[in-house]
């Protein structure tokens, strides 16, 4: 009988530690699958800025310290969405790619505030489709980047939790993820241009 009751003590225990490995890798796994859903749009953002640029550029030839300003906040931020993407897990990547999205906000936010000055630029068919899918594109992003911070979250809570916290280390789970916050607030909430 005595052995009977270890036994079911030792297989209960071994069904809880399995069952806290199996929801840490589930858990790590939606936070991961959320940033490939930002890193989709961010990219996305990333193809229209130098379409933007082009279309900008024969309006704006003197403005060319702003143009390339953005073109280099823009390749900033693609790198540090490559590193990030590597690892959502990593800290420094995170915090990194949202100091470049800072960046790239600002850039973005004076190139779109010179433009209107444009009457004619405003007044582009191109011009207006290409700001209507950057609008579109920030709007993704932020929803994107909700959800990463939603499964980042529930993933920290749950590792920090009692008993996975007992365990959470001896399975590779040796820190917190880190939330994707901008700095920027133009970058943080869709940008509100009007070319109308």
């Amino acid at each position: 009988m005595t052995w009977i009751v270890i036994g079911g003590i030792i297989l209960v225990l071994g069904a809880t530690v399995v069952g806290i490995y199996n929801k840490l890798i589930a858990l790590k796994n939606r936070y991961q699958n959320a940033f490939a859903q930002i890193e989709v749009q961010l990219k996305r953002r990333y193809d229209l800025i130098p379409n933007l640029v082009e279309t900008v550029k024969g309006y704006m030839a003197h403005e060319r310290g702003t143009l390339e300003a953005v073109i280099q906040a823009r390749n900033q931020a693609l790198s540090g969405l490559q590193r990030a993407a590597s690892d959502p897990g990593d800290p420094s990547a995170i915090k990194n790619l949202a100091a470049a999205e800072g960046v790239l906000g600002g850039a973005m936010g004076r190139l779109l505030a010179l433009a209107e000055a444009y009457p004619d630029l405003k007044a582009s068919e191109n011009m207006k489709q290409l700001t209507e899918e950057l609008t579109s594109t920030e709007n993704k992003v932020s929803f994107s980047r909700q959800a990463f911070n939603d499964a980042v979250t529930a993933y920290n809570i749950y590792r920090q939790s009692f008993p996975p916290v007992i365990f959470a280390s001896m399975f590779g789970h040796t820190q917190d993820a880190s939330l994707l916050e901008f700095d920027s607030a133009a970058i943080a909430e869709a940008p509100k241009v009007s070319f109308a």
